[in-house]
Order: C-alpha cells, then sequence, then structure tokens
C-alpha cells in the first residue's frame, strides 16, 4: 500500500481506501456484521487505513457496523470519514438538516454509532449553498474540532451547489479535504476544481471512482440495474447503457492486456496530481483485493506531491 498526506489536513491516508454506502443496504442487500467484519479486516490486511461513510448510509446503520468492528480493532489505526446534513427517511429519501443545532446532534449520534470518542474527517455532505454559507454552523464545528470530537473538517460537494464556491470557501470555514465525484467516465473536476484544490493545497477522497461498477469490467453493453433495492435502478438506463458502450472502448484503447480493470480505474485516478486518495465501495474480501491491487499499478508513482 502507498500513503500520501491528505492536504491541508495532515492525516496520513492509504491510497486506497473502503466507502461503505454498500454497508447501508442501498445497493442491492444488507450487510450482517460478519460481513463487515470481513472486509474491514481485509482491509485492514491489505494496509488501507481509511474508511468512509455517512450518517445517512441507512439511520446510521453503515457507521453502527463500522462501530462495532472499531470497537474490536485498534482504533488509533484508522482514519474513519463520515458527513453530516441529511437524515435518512427511507432508501433513496433524505431529509435535510443543517442548523448548527441539528448538526451538533447528527455529530453525537455519529460518535455513538460509531464508538469512538473523536471522528477524523467530518464532512458537510452534498448541500447547497445556502447550507454551506452558514456562519453559525461552521462556528460550532470550530468549537468541535477545539474539544477534539472532530479532528479534521471537509467538503463532500454535488451538483446541488456551486462546486467551485465551495471547493473556494473550504479553506475559510476550517476545511482541509474536498470529496468529489471523478473517475474516467467523469472528467469533469480536472477543468476547475482539482486544479482549485491543488492551489489551496486541500485534499481529494475521489468517491465513484468505479462510475458506480461500471469501470469494474463485470458489466458489458446491454447489463441492466433492476434490483429496486439497487440505487442504480434510479439512473437513466440509456446513459448507462452509453457509459458501458465507452467503457469496452476505453478497455480496448487503454488498460494493458492482462491487468485488472478495476484495479486499473482506481490507479487512474490517483495519477492526478491532486487526487490523495480513492474511496471505492466494495461487497467482498475480494472485492477490497481488487482494489488495493491499485497501489500496486505503476500508475500510481511513488513521487506524488503529496506521497508520504
Amino acid at each position: 500500500m502507498k500513503y500520501r498526506i491528505l492536504g491541508r489536513t495532515g492525516l496520513r491516508v492509504s491510497v486506497v481506501g473502503v466507502g461503505t454506502w454498500q454497508f447501508g443496504g442501498e445497493w442491492g442487500r444488507a450487510f450482517s456484521q460478519a460481513e463487515a467484519d470481513a472486509i474491514l479486516s481485509r482491509a485492514k490486511a491489505r494496509g488501507i487505513n481509511l474508511i468512509d461513510t455517512a450518517e445517512c448510509y441507512g439511520d446510521h446503520v453503515s457507521e453502527a457496523l463500522i462501530g462495532d468492528f472499531l470497537r474490536r480493532d485498534r482504533r488509533e489505526d484508522w482514519i474513519v470519514a463520515t458527513k453530516f446534513g441529511h437524515r435518512f427517511r427511507s432508501n433513496f429519501t433524505r431529509d435535510d438538516l443543517w442548523s448548527a443545532a441539528a448538526v451538533r446532534q447528527q455529530l453525537e449520534d455519529s460518535l455513538r454509532a460509531l464508538q469512538t470518542d473523536y471522528i477524523d474527517l467530518y464532512q458537510f455532505h452534498s448541500g447547497g449553498d445556502d447550507a454551506f454559507d452558514n456562519d453559525e454552523l461552521w462556528t460550532m464545528l470550530a468549537k468541535q474540532v477545539q474539544a477534539g470530537k472532530i479532528r479534521c473538517l471537509g467538503v463532500s460537494i454535488s451538483s446541488q451547489g456551486d462546486r467551485r464556491h465551495q471547493v473556494a470557501g473550504a479553506v475559510a470555514v476550517g476545511a482541509g479535504a474536498i470529496q468529489l465525484v471523478y473517475n474516467r467516465l467523469e472528467r469533469e473536476p480536472e477543468a476547475e476544481l482539482l486544479p482549485l484544490c491543488l492551489e489551496h493545497n486541500l485534499g481529494v477522497l475521489a468517491r465513484v471512482p468505479l462510475a458506480s461498477g461500471l469501470l469494474s469490467g463485470k458489466y458489458k453493453p446491454g447489463a441492466t440495474f433492476t434490483n429496486p433495492a439497487d440505487v442504480r435502478s434510479l439512473r437513466e438506463q440509456e446513459r448507462i447503457q452509453a457509459q458501458l458502450r465507452e467503457v469496452e472502448d476505453i478497455r480496448a484503447r487503454e488498460v494493458p492486456p492482462g491487468v485488472d480493470m478495476a484495479a486499473w480505474a482506481l490507479a487512474w485516478c490517483l495519477k492526478h496530481p491532486a487526487v490523495s486518495c480513492v474511496i471505492p465501495g466494495c461487497k467482498s474480501p475480494e472485492q477490497v483485493d481488487a482494489n488495493a491491487d491499485a497501489a500496486e499499478l505503476d500508475l500510481v508513482a511513488d513521487d506524488h506531491p503529496q506521497a508520504a
């Protein structure tokens, strides 16, 4: 495994992390504690030290699975990243909660679910600019940093807000890392956002690095996602088919013979000088291994600007 410094946070993170949205039950099935333990144990064995979750991956369900594992492991070996701003109502449905008081309660609920005294990276979770531009919220969070309940703040951006505004504003609100969608099929951040992160020394967590599995190598054009418990069933199927055709072209033109496509796709993200870590989801220890193999590919340079 290779490690990088996550921008202004100073946190030393593995270049491959573990995304855990799937633990909340919105990627086709529920996970038992034994299954979560097996995934996280394999991650640790491969040198992975970053877990990314959120309050609304289930009603703290993902956090609770992680917390039970951490209770029986060495908490200090892990960088635990979670998020705030939403309350789980039902699968694929959230209530937005952005007031300082509501987020303060979410923090306590996350600490309880994770069975920890502190969160390493606490991230604003895909909110609009009205929610982001809230001095009372960031003042409260700064006090929680001072109290030791949060080590570092981050901003997970989405299309709900002005992404450039939130990246540029991250430093002003005390955040040191940005989470955004970036993969071989979705390269828009290269134009403005990633250069802005480099300019301000903001670490980057690249989420959806396998394009929701489309870059995993498992799916061919014509594959459909019809399980109503799988979030991909809600997406425009014509676009998915167009992306799968593009994946076939990428596989033929860019992926070296004999190289696993999933590992290649993660390594492709990691070659960008702004990217600190990729956070693919994984449903089994075998997928953890496939993801971790990305760190061994030549695309993941040892002289990366954030190498640690």
